[in-house]
């Protein structure tokens, strides 16, 4: 459901939300390339459209790198998935029937199902997956 660029986008985020939790902030493309193994050429790609969305920052220069642009708690799935690759939601007839002036059943309940995923991303931030009970680390090989 989700494509490659918003699962690295996704990577990337929750990298720099890791790095600044240890105070290792700004990360150089270098290090998030290596930690979230996004090939480094799509990093920049992936970069630009978070930093469009004012999710992430950059620095020039020796002391420079990237960096989250607001707290980890500020920042939803959702705000990471809609940089990207928003969501698309059905409003109205995908094939312009004029005798759907309302969605058919199947376009009803597939925009249903665009709609919980919308609620349910919104509702985690960055924050709540690093700080998960669970005993697996994002982006890390737990032993």
């Amino acid at each position: 459901m989700l494509s490659k660029t918003t699962e690295y986008a996704l990577r990337a985020v929750t990298c720099l939300a890791s790095q600044a939790a240890c105070g290792n902030t700004p990360s150089s493309a270098d290090e998030v390339a290596g930690i979230t193994q996004i090939p480094r050429r799509y990093l920049h790609r992936v970069m630009q459209s978070l930093a469009h969305a004012d999710l992430v920052e950059s620095r020039c220069g020796s002391h420079g790198g990237y960096s989250l642009a607001r707290p980890a708690s500020a920042i939803s799935i959702l705000d990471v998935v809609e940089s990207v690759e928003p969501l698309g939601r059905i409003f109205s007839c995908p094939l312009n029937l004029e005798t759907h002036t309302s969605l058919c059943p199947l376009h009803a309940e597939l925009d249903r199902a665009y709609a919980a995923t919308q609620q349910a991303f919104g509702k985690v931030s960055i924050a709540d997956l690093l700080n998960s009970t669970s005993p697996i680390v994002p982006l890390c090989d737990s032993l």
